[in-house]
């Protein structure tokens, strides 16, 4: 999804929790993950793949210059003859230690296995995100979630994913001396302007 949809579906969703806290949830996740690390973990479930998400983030990593946002998409049924990058499959899950970061996209319910080994990467100090559907289980072992609800306010997981992906990007690069605003801030604050209603005239 390009800055211009984005800054759409921001519009639309105004009024609403959602872009506050995607952001907020993004804020975090791009705190948590060290660029003297080994960046981000992301995982789905074993029905699901964050195929789109991870896409996201490493054009967001790219833009903002945040390296370490390019996640390690692990794989349920990684296979040795894939790609590199789509190869990683559970053993990197149980090799994950203190200091990285794990994110986590369960639309649908974990299997007790897999529950199981986030519970063994917590405890071996990885830090775990969660975008969910609110399952207690996956709340229970997150250190930060953002839960979306099925029927809720009419958006799905998937929205969200998107303003997550889009917000991880945002402020990537500190701010040039004298508060100077990097391009790509410049650029979405532009693009937010012409996306946005006119003032209303009293």
């Amino acid at each position: 999804m390009d800055a211009v949809r984005v800054a759409l579906l921001r519009e639309v969703l105004a009024g609403t929790e959602w872009p506050g806290a995607a952001r907020r949830f993004a804020g975090a996740l791009r705190g948590s993950v060290s660029p003297r690390g080994e960046g981000l973990l992301l995982l789905g479930t074993e029905e699901y793949e964050p195929w789109h998400l991870a896409a996201h983030l490493v054009d967001e990593a790219a833009w903002s210059g945040r390296t370490e946002l390019a996640p390690t998409l692990i794989r349920h049924r990684a296979r040795p003859g894939d790609p590199p990058h789509l190869a990683v499959g559970p053993a990197r899950l149980h090799r994950a230690r203190r200091g990285e970061t794990l994110l986590l996209v369960a639309p649908d319910r974990p299997g007790d296995t897999l529950l199981t080994d986030l519970e063994a990467a917590r405890r071996a100090g990885v830090t775990l995100f969660t975008l969910d559907t609110g399952d207690r289980d996956v709340l229970a072992l997150a250190h930060e979630s953002l839960t979306v609800a099925p029927g809720t306010d009419g958006i799905d997981l998937d929205t969200v994913q998107h303003l997550v992906s889009a917000a991880a990007g945002e402020n990537g690069h500190p701010l040039p001396v004298r508060g100077r605003r990097t391009f790509r801030d410049r650029v979405a604050r532009l693009v937010d302007h012409l996306t946005s209603p006119p003032p209303e005239r009293w």
